[in-house]
C-alpha cells in the first residue's frame, strides 16, 4: 500500500489488503486478478459504508481517488461508470455497480454471505433494518451532518430549524433501535451482519457532531456504536474519515 494522503486531490491510487506472495507459485498466482475499484473520495460515508464492508470481507481492492470540487464526478469518464454522477462505484472485472447499499450485498454474496444473515429469516431480518436505515435513519442524519459539520466550512449558514426538525425525528427513531439492540447485540441478532455495516457512513459523521450525546440516553446503542468502534475494519476506514470531512485541514475531497 502506498503511503499517499487518501485526502489528497491529487493522490494515487491505492490498493487495500494486497496479498503478499510468500513463495514463486503464490507470486504467480496473486497476480492472476486484477483488485476491484472503487472509485470516490474516501472521506464520503457511502464510500465508507463500500470500504467497511470490503474490509469485513478480506478482499484486495483499489481505491481510485476523484475530487468532487474538481467536478471529478461530472466527467465524461465517469458519467460512463455511473449516469447520475455519483459515488462509490465499484469495478469488479467486466461488472460495473453503483449505488452503496447494492455495491455491499454484492460484495458479500462474492466473498462473505454469511454476514447476509445465515437462513431465510435472518436474511429477512438484516434486508429489514437495511432498509430502515436507508429510508428512515440516513435523510435525518444526512440534514444534520450537512448543516453542522459541512455547511460551515463551505460559507453557508446553517438551517437551525431544519436541524431541528430532524433531531425531533431522530427522537422518536432512536427508541425503535433501542428496544431493537436491548433484545440483541447487533440489529439482525448476535453476530454483527451487513444491517449493522450500512449504518457506519452516516452514524461516523453524525457521532462526531454536537448532537452525538442524543445517542447517550440509550444504553443498549451506545454499546452497539462502541462495539462496531472496535472492530478492526472500522478503525481502518475511519481513519481515512476525519470528523471535518477533511475541510479542516485542507484536504477537501
Amino acid at each position: 500500500m502506498t503511503t499517499t494522503n487518501p485526502h489528497s486531490q491529487v493522490a494515487k491510487n491505492i490498493v487495500y489488503n494486497n496479498p503478499i506472495a510468500t513463495d514463486e507459485q503464490s507470486k504467480s498466482s496473486s497476480v492472476s486478478m486484477a483488485p476491484m475499484k472503487l472509485y470516490g473520495w474516501v472521506v464520503s460515508p457511502w464510500m465508507g459504508r463500500v470500504r467497511v464492508c470490503l474490509e469485513e470481507a478480506g478482499v484486495e481492492y483499489e481505491v481510485v481517488p476523484m475530487s468532487r470540487s474538481g467536478g471529478d464526478h461530472r466527467r465524461p469518464e465517469h458519467l460512463a461508470r455511473n449516469p447520475f454522477g455519483e459515488i462509490p462505484v465499484l469495478e469488479d472485472g467486466d461488472l460495473t455497480l453503483y449505488q452503496s447499499r447494492a455495491i455491499a450485498r454484492y460484495i458479500f454474496r462474492k466473498y462473505k454471505p454469511e454476514l447476509l444473515g445465515e437462513g431465510l429469516k435472518e436474511s429477512a431480518t438484516v434486508d429489514m433494518w437495511v432498509e430502515v436505515e436507508s429510508h428512515q435513519l440516513e435523510p435525518v442524519l444526512l440534514n444534520i451532518v450537512a448543516n453542522c459539520i459541512i455547511k460551515p466550512y463551505i460559507g453557508l449558514d446553517r438551517d437551525q430549524a431544519a436541524v431541528d426538525e430532524s433531531l425531533g425525528k431522530l427522537r422518536t427513531l432512536l427508541p425503535v433501535y433501542e428496544a431493537r439492540l436491548s433484545a440483541c447485540k447487533y440489529l439482525a441478532g448476535d453476530d454483527v451482519t451487513a444491517a449493522d455495516l450500512c449504518h457506519f457512513g452516516f452514524m461516523r459523521y453524525f457521532m462526531a457532531s454536537e448532537y452525538a450525546g442524543v445517542v447517550d440516553a440509550y444504553s443498549h446503542i451506545k454499546a452497539w456504536w462502541d462495539a462496531l468502534l472496535e472492530r478492526p475494519a472500522v478503525k481502518k476506514v475511519i481513519a481515512d474519515m476525519p470528523p471535518d470531512f477533511g475541510f479542516g485541514s485542507g484536504n477537501i475531497p
